[in-house]
């Protein structure tokens, strides 16, 4: 299984940006999916996650109202729009996902992208 990330780039304050992330592979079903980032010196801090049903979503308060989660589960993705982009969400972002590679797989195993920058600055 393998996810790839991609979508950043570098944005004015108060810009958008929208991140993808598609899963490949040989995926049974996937559970959550969502995104974690970590800005420099800094540790991984968790950004949203979404439900395998795309019914249930949330955002850590850093960034509630400004981002919005997708997922397309017949394309095994994952999107994550980025609005009012600040300075501190600079960061490298990286996307997740619980997959069972098989029908026999008793639990879901986490995967990550390789990450994607974004900066944000003028």
């Amino acid at each position: 299984v393998q996810l790839q990330a991609f979508g950043g780039g570098l944005v004015q304050p108060g810009g958008s940006l929208r991140l993808s992330c598609a899963a490949s592979g040989s995926i049974f079903s996937i559970n959550d999916m969502g995104w974690y980032r970590q800005a420099p010196g800094k540790q991984r801090e968790w950004v949203a996650g979404i439900s395998s049903d795309a019914k249930t979503t949330e955002y850590a308060d850093s960034v509630k109202g400004r981002f919005t989660l997708s997922r397309d589960n017949a394309k095994n993705t994952v999107s994550l729009q980025m609005n009012s982009l600040k300075p501190e969400d600079t960061a490298v972002y990286y996307c997740y996902a619980g997959v069972k590679d098989s029908s026999r797989s008793l639990f879901y195993t986490n995967y990550w992208g390789q990450g994607t920058l974004v900066t944000v600055s003028s």
